[in-house]
């Protein structure tokens, strides 16, 4: 890369997160990480016990111990508002021009941010760049699947007429334009395929890089927690978001029910198999 292009890493952590996960993501966004972050906001959503502090305060000193210039954030809140409303908090706080999502529990490779912000440098146009997952359980060895998408502007916005064409935890986006498009929002519990589909709406670019650039942990509840008539609303709120503001049409917009319908009110077991085999790769 020629002259490094400053950016923010934001994260929101609440009161159940697990201290090893929490040390792990931090580690991989700061000391492992070949491209250093300027600065990380934490959101901290809600009340928490003193051990997750401690945590976010034992990476700071790691950081100043190692040189490293990254200005790590805590901000604190009283009351939890659900992750949307966090990530609101954290990417209005952020000061730099360019901000990357990170999750609590998951690890980002070595060289995510390289690879990344020099897509950047290369298009200066792209509004948000993200990457291919990987998921795992118990040890970031045992990957189970990985969620690979499509590369370019034109393909991500096919696949968001039906499904989410970005990996969340992945992104990189250019301030300006996620502030454009109203920034995170708690409104639907889907709060990244609301963004999506308000930046859709003011035409940003987005690209996906092929490479693995995060690690997703994973589990046994996962895909059970996606079924229900609960996730099936939220998710058709979104879907009526884009239906009325012309990014979908009608026959989407039904199919995108009968489909989501489905899914829902299918045995967990065979959830499991569809995402694992099917949608993912």
């Amino acid at each position: 890369m020629n002259e490094k292009i400053p950016f923010s890493v934001a994260m929101s952590i609440y009161k159940n997160d697990d201290l090893e996960y929490l040390e792990d993501a931090l580690d991989s966004i700061v000391i492992n990480q070949s491209l250093k972050p300027d600065e990380i906001v934490i959101v901290g959503d809600g009340p928490l016990p003193q051990s997750l502090i401690r945590v976010i305060e034992q990476e700071i000193r790691k950081t100043h111990c190692a040189n490293i210039p990254t200005n790590i954030v805590f901000l604190p809140q009283e009351v939890n508002r659900g992750l949307g409303e966090a990530l609101h908090i954290a990417c209005e706080n952020c000061r730099y021009d360019y901000i990357a999502r990170m999750d609590s529990d998951d690890i980002s490779l070595p060289d995510r941010f390289e690879k990344q912000m020099q897509c950047f440098e290369e298009d200066p146009e792209l509004s948000m760049v993200g990457g291919m997952i990987t998921e795992f359980v118990g040890e970031p060895e045992n990957i189970v699947s990985k969620r690979l998408l499509p590369l370019d502007n034109e393909g991500i916005y096919k696949m968001m007429q039906t499904r989410c064409g970005v990996n969340h935890v992945t992104v990189i986006m250019k301030k300006a334009d996620l502030m454009r498009a109203g920034n995170y929002s708690g409104k639907f519990r889907q709060e990244d395929f609301y963004l999506w589909a308000r930046m859709m709406k003011s035409h940003c670019k987005f690209r996906n890089i092929p490479d693995v650039v995060v690690n997703v942990r994973s589990g046994a509840d996962q895909f059970a927690r996606r079924g229900g008539l609960a996730y099936f609303n939220q998710h058709m709120k979104v879907f009526k978001f884009m239906y009325h503001e012309g990014l979908i049409s009608y026959p989407v917009l039904l199919k995108n029910y009968c489909l989501r319908f489905a899914q829902v009110t299918f045995p967990t077991k065979l959830r499991t198999w569809i995402y694992q085999y099917i949608l993912r790769k």
